[in-house]
């Protein structure tokens, strides 16, 4: 069993591989032998993640990149850099995703939303997903040797928030709702990985969402508490335990698996 988790040999992209839940999904990932290219927007945190993972990691099996997800010539020069380093690509983790530079008109009203915002985060969290995945799907085409795809989606793809828990909450000191954009982009997520795993089935790529609930990552006491009291499991996740799952999904463990959406949410959805 435990040869069906390794990853030597096997090169994954993860976007977003800077941002919180990235940096971890990267030291995974390299951890369990596999060579990966940490895409982020920003290369300087990009580099600063590889130099972190490196103090355990051989360098040569890591390579920071800088990509615009949103921009398609971006992505063919990310894959070219990948491919001429590691020859080829098994696992892409459609992991990017923004909240904007600015949080205030990314928590506004739903009357008050601006449609710069929607389209905003729209590019970044669709057409972004959309593009890399056209990128390098076509690349696993052509390599003949199948692949892996996972999306990370959430439970707001799955159900609605409750807007109760947002009383007195607040994200690095800005105060905090789930907005129509972020649960439309992740439901978004979940139906296209449902069509990509029918239409590429035939190459023997898998695609799967992997859909977090509620990760401790910088919201106030207040929060925690309110959504804590709506989860079977009584508390928050924790970045890590998303890990399992994201081995699972990427590696051969999962090999008859396909357009599964696989939530780990401490029981919020079954309620």
């Amino acid at each position: 069993m435990m040869n069906l988790f390794d990853l030597d040999g096997k090169t994954a992209i993860i976007t977003g591989g800077a941002g919180i839940l990235g940096q971890g999904f990267c030291q995974l990932l390299a951890e369990y032998g596999a060579n990966v290219a940490i895409v982020d927007i920003d290369l300087d945190m990009a580099e600063k993640v590889a130099e972190k993972i490196s103090k355990n990691i051989p360098a040569k099996k890591l390579l920071p990149l800088a990509c615009d997800i949103s921009d398609y010539e971006s992505i063919n020069n990310m894959l070219g850099k990948v491919i001429d380093r590691f020859n080829a690509v098994h696992i892409l983790h459609n992991n990017a995703a923004t909240k904007t530079e600015d949080y205030e008109s990314f928590f506004e009203s739903f009357e008050d939303y601006k449609i710069e915002t929607w389209r905003e985060v729209m590019r970044v969290n669709i057409d972004g997903m959309f593009l890399t995945s056209q990128v390098v799907g076509k690349k696993m085409i052509e390599q003949e040797c199948g692949g892996s795809i996972i999306n990370t989606a959430s439970i707001y793809g799955v159900v609605g928030p409750d807007h109760r828990i947002y009383n007195d909450s607040e994200y690095l000191g800005v105060s905090i709702n789930t907005p129509a954009v972020y649960s439309t982009s992740k439901a978004a997520v979940i139906g296209f990985t449902k069509h990509m795993a029918t239409y590429w089935a035939r190459h023997n790529i898998r695609v799967n969402a992997l859909t977090p609930g509620g990760i401790e990552s910088g919201q106030n006491q207040n929060f925690k508490n309110n959504y804590s009291d709506r989860v079977p499991l009584g508390r928050m996740g924790k970045i890590n335990e998303l890990d399992g799952a994201l081995l699972y999904l990427a590696s051969d463990a999962s090999s008859y698996v396909t357009g599964q959406n696989i939530i780990v949410d401490g029981g919020l959805t079954c309620w």
